[in-house]
């Protein structure tokens, strides 16, 4: 059932956890409330009906003569890095292996973007729209985080609990006896390491330049 549909603004709905979430159009289901994010209705979120407060309405913003450029996945990644304390290789290696840096990408589960951020957790990380890049490292980063604080910088359980949720992994103590679970930490451990196998090899060899140079010019 359509309930609403902005022509010359945005909805904003205003959810119990203080979370606002902005949408084209939106359509109640069986106890949830589908809020799309764009016109196409190709984005989309969905929110139980009982955690919104209330619906308002703002105009849409004016037009900006400049456009901003564009943030590639590795800028993102390196300010998600900066401001979660999560190591950037680390965050590549889990986007590797997630979505293999597709943007668009959702799996036969529904998790979505280059972090696969399952719809409910998108939205407890404060996640509108899992297909934009910055959103989805941004709380696939933050999630990760998290992760690592609960089993004390533990990585490996950080990871299998990522991939088969914490419930499964407190269950076993540990990675759980799923094949693709096994196989996606041991693909993420492997990338990881290789990563910063040549990320020390190319500071050493930035190194020996800078030094080779500073020795050059003291020998003038």
């Amino acid at each position: 059932m359509l309930l609403a549909s902005s022509l010359l603004g945005v909805d904003v709905a205003e959810l119990r956890n203080g979370f606002t979430i902005r949408h084209r159009t939106r359509e109640a289901h069986e106890g949830l409330v589908r809020l799309y994010l764009d016109d196409g209705k190709k984005s989309f979120v969905d929110v139980p009906a009982a955690e919104v407060e209330s619906y308002s309405s703002e105009p849409d913003p004016e037009p900006t003569t400049t456009a901003q450029p564009a943030k590639s996945t590795r800028q993102i990644v390196q300010e998600a890095s900066n401001k979660q304390g999560v190591d950037s290789d680390f965050i590549h290696s889990v986007i590797k292996q997630e979505s293999a840096g597709n943007t668009a990408a959702v799996s036969r589960t529904g998790a979505r973007g280059l972090m696969q951020l399952m719809p409910a957790t998108a939205l407890q990380l404060g996640v509108v729209d899992s297909f934009s890049p910055e959103q989805n490292v941004h709380g696939g980063t933050r999630y990760l985080r998290e992760l690592l604080e609960r089993y004390n910088g533990d990585a490996i359980k950080a990871l299998a609990a990522y991939n088969a949720g914490p419930g499964a992994v407190d269950r076993y103590k540990g990675v759980p006896p799923y094949r693709e679970t096994r196989q996606y930490v041991r693909r993420v451990v492997h990338d990881y390491n290789l990563s910063k196998r040549d990320t020390v090899k190319a500071k050493a060899v930035t190194a020996s330049r800078r030094n080779a140079a500073i020795a050059l010019k003291q020998a003038d």
